[in-house]
């Protein structure tokens, strides 16, 4: 359980495991763009970028449902409430699953459409259409293991997801290489080949985890004999639409907003994009703690709102809020005197990308210490129902700040203008964040409806409770966003944009 043990130690041996995956999910993506940067070329690595942002955008429109559900079993298990939670994870898990098979069949007839929607230089369309195709195959798996990873987050449990994250990393490390280029009995695919590797190691690590999960009688794993639970609950589909399309419509915001910011930078060229698109690599580090911690203080105040424990709710917004300024801060300072070295890992020699790089990433990149907080708040008001206003921070900040800075101070700053709209929009975020979480209502707020009868408490439930999920001590707890998982949506790439 999340509801014992000090606020500080709990919250660190939770978010570990959640940054070692973003770190490892980063790695991946940066080896990837290494292999495609370095030996396809900028337009390869242009098409990349462009096509992720659509995937980041995928998964994102899906977030908010993973988030609320996340949330929903949080406050289950914080109540001891086993059977409450099992019966959200199967309303969430019809509901959720069925909708990214549409979305990705949609997605795949679109994908051309959608690229020149964005302003895709023409030199990377083809590329860009040929990667996004296969991506989109890949997210069905990709959504289930997100949402299987935040429910099991929101019982508190980070370490087992992760664990099965580094299998997928391990497989798309090592076949990337092989499925571009071509090894023997295996064809050279190009850049096609990088996203097939990523389809690959998403589907094996997804049934390694179900299988995992099936074998220990895991509390949240659903068999034959449950099927009555994938049966969709009125009440808790309301709940998960009411309080998940808010959640998921920030998600969309950000995602639509990085559409707009790299639709802004597509208009200068191929060389501009492809300094952006490496820069984007940097950042994905940068904002690992923030989606770490906002990912393990969103559970610790669901579980802790569920248990009645207010006091620790607060306790994790301020000891959140310290530890994004000291980890964020400490991964800023070394990106920053050794960018020379790790943009040129993106770029191949002698590009005319190298500079403007350089120069956006001084700019931008503290934008991640104003976001961290936001991101820590969020997660832990939201952790109690109340949805709305970050959705409404979230939106004034990107859409009445970041893109009109950008857009209508070009005239004036020129590419600069780009880049300053990031801290500027970061720091308007955080500071009215800061100021609902001192003055707001968000205390008040619910995510459903109390249950009419209370489960028997856990310790009477048949249903066993696996290893993973140890009963919360000062000891390390088990495995994103932010919530995340904190949907994590792998939700690692949250704000590369």
């Amino acid at each position: 359980m999340l509801t014992e043990g000090p606020i500080g130690r709990t919250m660190i041996s939770f978010a570990l495991p959640i940054m070692a995956g973003n770190a490892a999910q980063s790695l991946n993506g940066s080896i990837n763009s290494i292999w495609v940067g370095r030996y396809l070329g900028e337009a390869a690595l242009t098409a990349t970028a462009n096509a992720n942002n659509i995937m980041f955008f995928l998964i994102g429109s899906m977030f908010g449902v993973g988030m609320a559900a996340t949330i929903l079993i949080g406050q289950a298990t914080g109540a001891r409430d086993t059977a409450r939670a099992r019966r959200i994870m199967g309303t969430s898990a019809s509901f959720f699953l069925g909708l990214s098979v549409a979305i990705a069949a949609v997605g795949w007839f679109f994908a051309d459409a959608i690229l020149r929607g964005m302003g895709t230089p023409p030199a990377a369309q083809p590329l860009a259409e040929q990667y996004l195709r296969v991506i989109f195959l890949s997210i069905p798996f990709i959504y289930a293991f997100a949402f299987l990873s935040s429910a099991l987050r929101g019982l508190g449990d980070s370490r087992t997801p992760f664990r099965f994250l580094l299998m997928s990393v391990a497989l798309d490390i090592v076949l990337n290489p092989l499925l571009i280029f071509g090894w023997g009995p295996l064809p050279g695919l190009g850049i096609a080949g990088s996203a097939l590797s990523t389809f690959i190691g998403q589907g094996a690590s997804l049934a390694a985890l179900l299988l995992h999960l099936r074998r220990k009688r895991h509390v949240l794993w659903l068999g034959r004999g449950d099927a009555h639970l994938l049966k969709i609950d009125p009440a808790v589909l309301r709940a998960l639409i009411v309080k998940g399309v808010p959640m998921g419509l920030q998600m969309v915001l950000i995602s639509l907003a990085m559409i707009a910011m790299i639709r802004l930078v597509n208009a200068h060229g191929t060389a501009i994009a492809a300094g952006y698109g490496a820069a984007l690599q940097l950042w994905t580090y940068v904002q690992m703690p923030a989606m770490a911690i906002g990912a393990a203080c969103s559970s610790i105040a669901a579980q802790s709102v569920g248990a009645g424990r207010w006091d620790r709710v607060d306790a994790a917004a301020r000891t959140g809020t310290l530890f994004n300024f000291l980890l964020t801060g400490a991964l800023i300072a070394p990106l920053i005197l050794f960018d020379r070295y790790t943009l040129a890992l993106f770029l191949p020699d002698g590009s005319a990308s190298f500079e403007i790089a350089r120069h956006l990433n001084h700019i931008a990149i503290f934008s991640f210490l104003f976001f961290g907080v936001t991101f820590v708040i969020s997660g832990v008001v939201r952790a109690t129902g109340a949805v709305i206003p970050p959705l409404l921070i979230l939106g004034s900040a990107l859409w009445g700040v970041r893109v009109p800075f950008a857009t209508f101070l070009q005239p004036v700053l020129g590419l600069d203008a780009l880049w300053w709209s990031f801290p500027v929009s970061a720091l308007c975020s955080m500071l009215v964040s800061m100021a609902y979480y001192r003055w707001g209502g968000w205390r008040r707020a619910k995510m459903m409806a109390a249950p009419e009868r209370v489960a028997a408490p856990l310790a009477t439930q048949t249903i066993a409770t696996p290893a993973e999920v140890p009963a919360h001590t000062p000891a390390p707890v088990a495995d994103t966003s932010p919530n995340d998982d904190a949907v994590a949506v792998d939700e690692d790439r949250l704000e590369r944009g």
